[in-house]
């Protein structure tokens, strides 16, 4: 019985003109980011594949809903389990930056702060 054939990969990402230029823009987002990009939880760099909290990238428009598979707009670092379970859903990109700063000056002015 003859062996089944195995598919080829054709995502110009893993292995073709995209792969160099793929790998340049990974090293920059490692070098750059520490959160992941879908949970906003910070990545341990000390993890490794397969560790479902290890790094990798993620593609936030999927390459098979028609995403650029190289360019750095499109990519960014995520946990391997967050990445998994996302697939090649589209989600909203979440803003993890800087967090919200609140003014004294929204506080309420008829409590006396100064008796605290």
């Amino acid at each position: 019985m003859p062996q089944p054939r195995a598919r080829p990969n054709l995502r110009p990402d893993h292995n073709g003109t995209q792969r160099s230029q793929f790998e340049t823009n990974k090293r920059k987002i490692y070098a750059t980011q520490s959160v992941c990009g879908i949970c906003g939880k910070p990545v341990d760099f000390k993890q490794k594949f397969p560790h479902p909290l290890s790094p990798c990238i993620d593609h936030i428009i999927p390459v098979s809903k028609g995403g650029h598979p190289s360019d750095i707009a499109n990519l960014q670092l995520a946990h391997l389990c967050c990445n998994r379970q996302k697939s090649d859903k589209l989600v909203v990109k979440q803003d993890f930056g800087t967090p919200e700063v609140i003014s004294n000056r929204v506080l309420p002015q008829t409590f006396d702060w100064k008796s605290l």
